[in-house]
């Protein structure tokens, strides 16, 4: 193979390069080439594309200065390729320093590296190669081809100075991330590395193959700024979108907190309420016990009328049970039922009426609450009176148990039962509505079963 003559030598370099002024000249480019061409065409629009998007979206982050280096270099491979006319050619290694410049910057400070001699190095690579170049007087020739060499190896040595120091960072901190970090950085930068270096030697030792590959290699430098721009973005976006999940999720924690002081406020605040008013209780009921109570009982001892006295006696008992229920004391269960049991057969042994209690055969440990107690003993008696004034009847069975959390009495006589008048409403009469009521309070229910000759039976079921 001949090697090129000095004007096709000098289209070639156009071609490599990609630059405007070449296009006139892409129509007598062999056909790959030409695909050459029109590839470096397509990546310096997008680099400046990506270089511009790349600033703006890093320019508010932490690294927005390490970036900065990132999209320099893409403008200088941008510029770099825009001059490819034959008077521009000293500015190419101008540019090509730049680019270098930006390259081992970014790729070091990427890392966290930062070393003055590097940057000193680097400032003063940028004075003496256009010097050097203006001492050929403007013939760059052999001198621009050597520091073109000599930049590419700056850049490699970059490459993998930032691979190192991804390897260490690795193997000093086991971290999933790292290690994903250093596989994606070495599929870029391996590739990328090897393409500068074939570059070189192409061009040091084997001249007709390098006009033939060099526009194919050089395309691997700006798919990697390609790459990086896009890694750089994706990261932006990845940050914010953590960024925005910390922000939901401190945002969560703050409602939960406010609603755990608004809980821990409001039963501070019912606790408050609840103290105000069980000391309001205690004076109610010591008020009852003293006053009502004493004078009560001067009626029941002085009184020369059975009838006052038994009334007085009465009221009395419902005084005390009144006064029980303020003072909010729970009562056990097994000694509820032994008052109960106490009162309804007391009672209905006076009205002649035979009486069976039937209490749970295991041994009860449950308590009742002051209130609960009070309600069930006045519906207790309520069905007691009903039994003695209305029922007629002569026996009356009382049966207690507890069965999942409920307390279950059962209430039964064998009398006339409620009359149909009622149309078939058993809660208005007999103080039946009261007994629902009293209940309800409790959350629980009250029922009443009855019909004419077979009796009456009140079930009464509270949760404990």
């Amino acid at each position: 193979m001949m090697p090129p003559t000095a004007p096709t030598r000098r289209l070639l370099t156009a071609a490599a390069l990609l630059g405007p002024a070449a296009a006139h000249a892409q129509a007598q480019l062999p056909h790959g080439l030409y695909w050459a061409a029109t590839l470096h065409g397509w990546m310096a629009a997008m680099l400046a594309l990506m270089a511009t998007v790349v600033g703006v979206v890093t320019s508010q982050q932490p690294r927005g200065r390490s970036t900065s280096f990132l999209a320099g270099m893409m403008l200088s491979w941008v510029v770099l390729r825009a001059t490819a006319a034959p008077s521009a050619a000293g500015l190419r290694p101008l540019l090509m320093t730049l680019l270098v410049l930006n390259g081992v910057q970014y790729l070091l400070r990427q890392m966290g590296c930062k070393r003055s001699w590097i940057d000193h190095a680097l400032l003063i690579q940028c004075l003496v190669v256009p010097a050097s170049l203006l001492l050929t007087g403007g013939q760059v020739g052999l001198l621009g081809m050597l520091w073109h060499s000599v930049l590419s190896l700056e850049l490699v040595a970059a490459m993998g100075w930032a691979l190192w120091l991804r390897h260490r960072r690795r193997q000093a901190a086991p971290d999933p991330a790292h290690g994903h970090d250093f596989r994606v950085m070495a599929c870029l930068l391996v590739p990328t590395m090897l393409a500068l270096l074939a570059e070189v030697l192409l061009g040091a030792f084997n001249e007709p193959l390098w006009w033939q590959a060099s526009p194919w290699l050089s395309l691997m430098l700006p798919l990697l700024m390609l790459a990086l721009g896009l890694r750089e973005v994706s990261e932006v976006a990845q940050a914010r979108a953590d960024a925005e999940k910390r922000s939901a999720a401190v945002e969560q924690r703050m409602a939960e907190r406010i609603a755990e002081v608004e809980r821990s406020h409001g039963q501070l605040a019912e606790q408050r309420l609840e103290q105000v008013t069980e000391r309001e209780r205690k004076r109610i009921a010591a008020d009852l016990h003293d006053d009502l109570g004493a004078k009560l009982l001067t009626i029941v001892h002085t009184s020369e009328s059975d009838r006052i006295s038994t009334l007085a006696r009465e009221a009395l008992e419902e005084m005390r049970l009144s006064v029980r229920g303020l003072t909010g004391k729970p009562v056990h269960l097994i000694d509820a039922l032994g008052d109960w049991r106490a009162e309804v057969v007391s009672r209905l042994g006076q009205a002649n009426i035979l009486a069976e209690w039937k209490s749970p055969a295991e041994d009860i440990e449950h308590t009742l609450q002051a209130r609960a107690y009070v309600q069930t003993t006045r519906i207790l008696r309520e069905s007691v009176s009903n039994i003695i004034k209305h029922s007629g009847a002569t026996s009356a069975s009382i049966a207690s148990t507890v069965q999942d959390g409920y307390f279950i009495l059962t209430i039964q006589d064998n009398g006339q039962g409620i009359p149909r008048e009622l149309d078939g409403r058993l809660d208005r009469g007999h103080g039946m509505a009261s007994m629902k009521s009293r209940a309800k309070q409790m959350h629980g229910q009250c029922l009443v079963e009855s019909g004419p000759g077979w009796g009456t039976v009140i079930r009464l079921t509270i949760p404990l």
